[in-house]
């Protein structure tokens, strides 16, 4: 198994794309740290996990991902029990979305401190390690918000254009220690978040979408894979929209 051996954190991995990722992370022989404050979500990958015979595989721990020193903390942790970080992926996020002229302070904090602040705070923990281990793979979650924008979700677009932005300074300063760092901008994808629109305004975005569908979770769980992989050893700094060619 190309992953076999390895020692992965996935951020939001209770459901959707991180429980995607989680579970694709497994199969591929990783052990994956699953952190999320949605202890039901991580209690049912855990058993998902059991039933396809990756006992031991996900490993679940609560963690708020806006809490500075839990970060730091967990991270110690897995430390501690598991000796290495191989694969950091930082797929925690959320959605406050609201036209920019109504958009309250606390609306665009948010979005900020989960989206992008965290990003830089694990990857910052996660890299002391890893640049002694002269190895790494981190992929931080973007979006294709941030790269084309999005009305009403100036909040969004901007903590996911600023995860690009981190993503290539880190490539930059960590390449030479055997690192690399990459950012997967997903667009519509059929999880949670997108399936309360109504059907109306899902067909109509289709109608931009070249693929003429929303992509599944199993479908940004694949480029993390790739990206995580030690058949990504030459790509660092790159953004890979999964967005079916949304974006194009």
């Amino acid at each position: 198994m190309v992953l076999a051996n390895q020692i992965a954190i996935v951020t939001g991995a209770a459901r959707g794309i991180g429980q995607a990722i989680s579970m694709l992370l497994a199969e591929q022989g990783a052990t994956v740290i699953a952190a999320d404050m949605n202890a039901e979500g991580l209690t049912a990958a855990v058993g998902e996990a059991k039933a396809k015979g990756l006992a031991g595989k996900i490993v679940p721990k609560l963690l708020n991902v806006t809490d500075g020193a839990a970060i730091d903390a967990f991270i110690d942790e897995v430390m501690k029990e598991f000796g290495k970080i191989d694969i950091l992926v930082n797929n925690a996020g959320i959605t406050r979305d609201g036209l920019l002229m109504n958009m309250e302070d606390e609306q665009f904090d948010l979005v900020i401190d989960v989206n992008l602040r965290s990003v830089f705070r694990l990857t910052r923990a996660v890299s002391r390690y890893m640049v002694r281990a002269r190895y790494g793979r981190i992929v931080n979650m973007a979006s294709v918000s941030g790269m084309m924008g999005n009305p009403g979700q100036a909040n969004y677009a901007a903590s996911k254009a600023g995860v690009i932005g981190f993503t290539k300074t880190v490539a930059k300063e960590l390449g030479k220690r055997g690192i690399t760092a990459n950012a997967v901008a997903p667009g519509f994808i059929d999880t949670p978040m997108t399936q309360v629109l109504p059907d109306k305004l899902k067909d109509g975005i289709k109608q931009f979408v070249p693929l003429q569908r929303f992509g599944t979770p199993a479908d940004v769980a694949a480029a993390v894979a790739f990206l995580s992989s030690p058949a990504s050893g030459y790509i660092t700094g790159q953004v890979l929209p999964v967005d079916g060619g949304l974006n194009m």
